[in-house]
Order: C-alpha cells, then structure tokens, then sequence
C-alpha cells in the first residue's frame, strides 16, 4: 500500500522530459495515468517523455513487447491479493497468469493433471469480484464411450486459496493419480509488464507442499490433504485417490507470501466503509451492474497502513494498485449513496500528504502527470486532486458525514482553496503548474466547482473566505464565456484549452462533460455553470451527437478531429467515468434525451463485459448486432468504472440530499429510461435509505432516516 511521502520532498506533479508528446496511449495506458505505486509494486519503466513521472519501484529492463493483454483475462482481486487467470484454468506462468501479493507473483504455475492428462476446460466464469470458477471435464473409464465421466473443479481466490474437486460419474471405483506442477518467478509485476522476468527457481519440499526463496523472498504452497509424493526437483505434488462411484475428493492448496500472513480484504472486515446496495428494475441489467460494481469497489478497498482505520480506493487491477489521489477521490465521490465512510477515509489519507508551509505548492496534493491526448501536454492529476478535496468534503457532509469529521477535515480544505486562490493570483483563469502549459478547459470547471461548493462548505461551518471565492468564481464565469467559446457555423463549441498567447485549442472531447458538472451529488439547486443556457444546450446537442456518442458511452475525442484513435486511452476510447458525469450533468441540466442514450450505451456495454466494466474500451460506432470492442490493456475492476456505475444509477433516482437541514430531495429522471427501478440499501445521513421511481417518473421514498423529511 501506499506510504505517504514527505511533503516537502514531492513534486506536487511530477514533469516530463521537456514538452514532447508522450507516446500513443494505446502504448501506455497504464502507466501514463499512473498512480503512486506502493512499496513492492513494481510498474515497467517509463519511456523518454515519461521520465520523472513516478519513478519505478524495482529497476527492470526498457520494454519492447506490447504490455501482456487483460482484456480476456479473468482477475480475482481482494488487495493487496489478486489472482490472474486465463479462461483455460491451468496457471501456465504465461504473461500475467499467477497468484500475486502486493505486486508479487507468488504463484506463476500451477497445473493439474488426473491420470496423466489434463482436464478439458468447459467454462470459466467469475462468482464474485475476488473468485472464479473453472470446470473441466475428461474421460477415466476406458471402453466408456464418449461422454466424461469426471468433473474436475477448480476454485481460486485471491486471497491464495485454489479447491481442486473431482467428482466421479463412473458406474465403478477409480483409483485416479492427482498431480499438480508449481513454480513461481516471484517477479515484480512491472517486470513482467516489461518482459524481463527470469526463469523459474527452484522449489524445495516444505511442511506439506513446496517452497521457492528469491531476491523477492519466499514463497510456499501447503496442501490439504498432504501429499504422498513432493518432487522439489520437477515442482511436483503428487496424489492417489480411491474414489467411489458418485464420489468426489477434494484438494484445497494455499499460497503464502512467507512473513505476509493471509491476505485480510478490507472488504471482508467489519469497518467495511461500503454499504450493501441491491437493485429491482424493469430493465434486468440493472440489479447486476449494481451488485457488480459494489463487488468491485469493495476490491479495490485498501487501508493506509500507518492509520488502519482510513481506506481508500486504489485505481484499478492489475496495473494501478497505488493510491491515485485523482481518481481515488472521484471514485469515493461517485460511491457517496453508499455511505460517507469512504469519502472520510480517502480525504484523510490524502491530507496527510498535503504540501503544508509556505511557498507557491502550499495546500497541493501531490499526483502524477497524466496524458492529455495528441493536442494537449500531459496533465496535473494533483491540480485534479486538489480542486476535488473540497468538493468530496462539502458533498459528503451533505450525505451525512458527521460534523466532527468535517470539522477534522476542514482545514485540509482551507488550504485547498487558499491554493487555488493563490494559483490565480490576480488573473481570473487558473493556469495550467507547467511554465508555459495551456490553461485547460477542464481545469477552469474543476476550479469554478470548487470554488462554488467551498464557498458553501465555509459558510456552513462559519469560517471566512466564501464571499471571496463566489466573486471570483463569478469573474471566472464571465471570462470562459468570452474566452473559452469557438463561434462556428454549427452553433459553436467550448475550446478545450487555451494558449499561453490566448489561441483556443479547437477539438472536441469528453472533458467537455465537466462543463456541466457543478456539483452532482451535492443537493440543493444545481450550482451555476461556466456556460449560459443558450452554450450549455449547444454543448448538450454536439455530446449526444455520434460524434461524440458511439452508441456504447462518450468518446473521448470526437470522431471527426484530428488524431482520433477508438482505442487512444484519451483520444477517442470509451472512458466510463467521463460518461457518467456526462449523464449526471445532462440530467441536472434537462437534457434527458442525450443523457439516456449514453446511460442506454453504457448499459449495454456493461452487458457485453460480464456487467464489470473496464475503465476504457473502444470508442468504435455502434451498429446492430455488434459489440463493445475491448482496450487490450484497461483495468478491470477500475475503481472509477465501478463507481460510475453507482453516479448513473443514483442520477436515474435523482437522490439530492442535505442531511445538516435533515431533508433529501428526489429528482428522478422523468422519461424513466430504465422503467420501474427501486435502489435498496444506500445510506443517507448516516442511515439506510430506500426509494423506487416508478415507470411515469415518480419517486417514492420506502426506507429513511428518522427525521429526514422530504424536501421539494
């Protein structure tokens, strides 16, 4: 997991060689959002134009290979453990197959073999987000005819654990030889990534199975019931089973990190910051993507180890296993309707890395650079960062955090927003922390937002400065509008940046979609926007455009401009995050029309990847009978994907809560583009809280804290 690092030791956005592109995001997907990796989780190196990004754990060779494909991968996660899987079953040591401990591989192979054969894979499939089971079938009678008469069954967990099960259809007792073959690399998953990991080591026979010591440490694999038979020299554990007929034997194997203990999911504890939300609808997708995205979100839950109390959400599996402040606050942002404990837990974490004292980065959260597309340089994820921690603050009180937290968090906050002031210092566009960079479109949204809820945030707890950052959000609304709109003969559109020299930079992308996030999930009246009404339809007509709209979610540059790549990661892929904001900012808006046929894509997309969405795929047009086409190298789980998930499904209901008044207002999509739908489960001031939106639109409050009155 993470450690925080000194404050005064870390560039709050970590530069670039020079101000070259970085390479095609369909090269480094990965990496160039990159999170800050923990200790033990090694990432592949950076190349030229990302050098002094974040620099790797473990040094490993230049990578010349394209990164091992996830796509079709099956991953177990339950962090710091995972699992990774191809539909087969059998653990080959292949690219990413193996059983990992914080970015570890402790287990590469493990094969199973019953009389001397392996099992015919019939399905693989996941059961939950840390679980997947495989059934294979073969043929031990012989004479029999064609038809298997033993089901071999596989279960592996990330947590180490795989139950190997046979079961017998035979008319007669078999005597069936068992053999299962392990090795490891214990290789860093970066040096994996990169394609430079050595050969197998040697096993040595250990307790009830097999162990391996590296440069990584050791590893060991026990078995239940203990073998008759361990070769150390060919990796080999060895079994005869007398099975009856209609019988089954069963092996359970554990693989151990030596010193680690077992894997301890934050999901699987009682301080689970995460509520149990369940889903009724018309539509049956909707309960799966629900239950899935809960699952998902609970996997990719870590604690800070030096304050066990605070977890937070890493990015994504397999390659994003750090704290990514950026996405880990817009996750728990989006993950506010099932409790405020996620949200307290990442601020809290993240204030301990805020830049304190004096100086220009005073009140900077620290993140990477992330790659901005083929127009822009890359961007500050720790500008992101800063402009969302008091925004998630001032949300989260109006879900119900308590007034102690807050107050505990406030001053984290105050300097948030004093560094924004102090960044635009007498201009009225925040600008861009590289000498020379563009301001960006997104940015001016990330600041007017923060500006607007902090203004709000300050005035309730009674401290001063609001009236100072409303004014200036109100100068700021003025210049965008003058500044940041291209007149065509389309109707216009809103530059995505701006140059130092005042020259719009002309495309159209899925950043757009913050323009019209002013705070989504706060409750009371939607916040003013950067753009008037007349701008704000237009912005909404060339979003649901299929320019913009693929059919299955938001592209992430449009389709028409310059550079457009369907599988570039910010130049035309399919992001679901920015999707969501784009549904929940239409529908506050009143573009429902464009908001539910991006709901309805993302749906639909949600389907075709098993109901766990990747965090991109491709942003190809949709046509009949087609389907999503999957980015090679996506997390999934994604922490932002699977929160997304729950922002759309909230937006359908319209939850707009303010628990310090003790009211909760409903604003449901009226075209009702899901039918019938009834969320269970969620948690509104500190209580459980259940509402259903019938097919005409209407909204009905079934389960509520004592005294939350129904606001109108």
């Amino acid at each position: 997991m993470h450690q925080p690092t000194s404050p005064s030791a870390v560039d709050p956005c970590p530069a670039s060689d020079g101000d070259e592109p970085l390479r095609s995001p369909a090269d480094e997907p990965p990496f160039t959002d990159g999170p800050l990796p923990p200790p033990g989780t090694a990432r592949p190196p950076a190349p030229a134009a990302h050098r002094g990004a974040v620099p790797p754990v473990a040094s490993v060779p230049r990578r010349s290979t394209d990164l091992p494909a996830t796509h079709t991968a099956m991953i177990c996660v339950a962090l710091p453990g995972l699992a990774v899987s191809t539909e087969r079953g059998q653990l080959t040591g292949h690219g990413l197959e193996g059983y990992y401990r914080s970015g570890r591989r402790i287990l590469a192979r493990c094969q199973v073999r019953v009389a001397g054969r392996e099992p015919l894979g019939v399905q693989a499939r996941m059961t939950s987000a840390d679980r997947a089971r495989f059934v294979g079938t073969l043929r031990a009678t012989p004479h029999g005819g064609p038809d298997p008469d033993i089901v071999v069954e596989r279960t592996r967990t990330a947590d180490g654990t795989e139950r190997i099960t046979l079961h017998s259809a035979a008319t007669r007792p078999l005597r069936l030889p068992v053999e299962v073959s392990l090795g490891t690399d214990l290789a860093d998953l970066g040096a994996i990534a990169a394609g430079a990991v050595g050969p197998e080591l040697p096993a040595s026979v250990h307790d009830s199975g097999l162990r391996w010591t590296g440069d990584g440490g050791t590893s060991s694999v026990t078995a239940d019931p203990p073998p008759a038979d361990a070769l150390a020299s060919a990796g080999l554990l060895r079994w005869e089973f007398d099975v009856p007929p209609g019988g089954s034997v069963t092996v359970e194997l554990k693989v151990r990190l030596d010193g680690a203990g077992p894997v301890r999911a934050v999901a699987r504890a009682a301080t689970n910051p995460l509520a149990a939300a369940r889903a009724t609808a018309d539509d049956p997708r909707v309960p799966v993507l629900l239950s899935t995205s809960v699952e998902d979100l609970r996997a990719l839950l870590v604690r800070d180890p030096a304050h066990p109390v605070d977890t937070h959400l890493v990015a994504g599996a397999p390659w994003r296993c750090g704290l990514a402040p950026a996405e880990a606050l817009a996750a728990a942002r989006m993950a506010l309707p099932l409790g405020t404990r996620l949200a307290a837990g990442t601020l809290r974490t993240l204030a301990r890395t805020q830049i304190t004292g004096r100086g220009p980065r005073a009140g900077l959260i620290p993140g990477p650079r992330r790659d901005a597309g083929p127009h822009l340089p890359p961007g500050c994820t720790g500008t992101e960062a800063t402009l969302l921690f008091p925004v998630l603050l001032a949300e989260a009180r109006r879900w119900g955090l308590p007034d102690r937290e807050t107050e505990e968090l406030l001053p984290a906050a105050e300097r948030c927003l004093a560094w924004l002031r102090a960044a635009v210092g007498e201009g009225t566009h925040l600008p861009d922390p590289q000498p020379g960079g563009p301001v960006r479109c997104e940015t001016q949204a990330h600041a007017h937002r923060a500006a607007l809820l902090g203004a709000d945030l300050l005035d309730a707890c009674g401290r001063p400065g609001g009236s100072g950052l409303r004014d200036w959000a109100g100068a700021l609304r003025a210049a965008f509008r003058r500044g940041f709109w291209i007149d065509d003969p389309g109707g216009g559109r809103p530059a995505a940046a701006r140059t130092p020299d005042g020259r719009p930079v002309p495309y159209l992308g899925a950043t757009a979609a913050h323009l019209l996030d002013t705070g989504l999930l706060g409750g009371g009246e939607h916040a003013p926007g950067l753009l008037d009404k007349v701008r704000t339809e237009q912005l909404a007509r060339l979003l649901g455009s299929p320019v913009m709209d693929s059919g299955w979610g938001l592209r992430g540059l449009g389709a028409r401009e310059t550079g457009h790549n369907p599988f570039g990661h910010r130049s035309g892929a399919v992001r679901v995050h920015e999707t969501a904001v784009a549904v929940a900012g239409l529908t506050a808006a009143g573009y429902e029309k464009e908001a539910g046929s991006l709901l309805r894509g993302i749906l639909s997309a949600a389907e075709a990847f098993g109901h766990r969405l990747p965090e991109m795929y491709a942003g190809e047009q949709r046509t009949e009978g087609s389907v999503p086409l999957p980015h090679p190298a996506a997390c999934r789980p994604a922490a932002t994907a699977a929160a997304a998930g729950i922002l759309m499904l909230a937006t359908v209901v319209g939850i707009r809560p303010d628990a310090p008044s003790g009211t909760v207002t409903l604003r449901p999509m009226r075209s009702a583009p899901l039918g019938e739908i009834a969320l269970t489960g969620l948690r509104v001031a500190g209580a459980p809280f259940s509402v259903r939106v019938s097919r005409l639109g209407l909204a009905l409050v079934e389960e509520a804290a004592d005294g939350l009155q129904l606001g109108v």
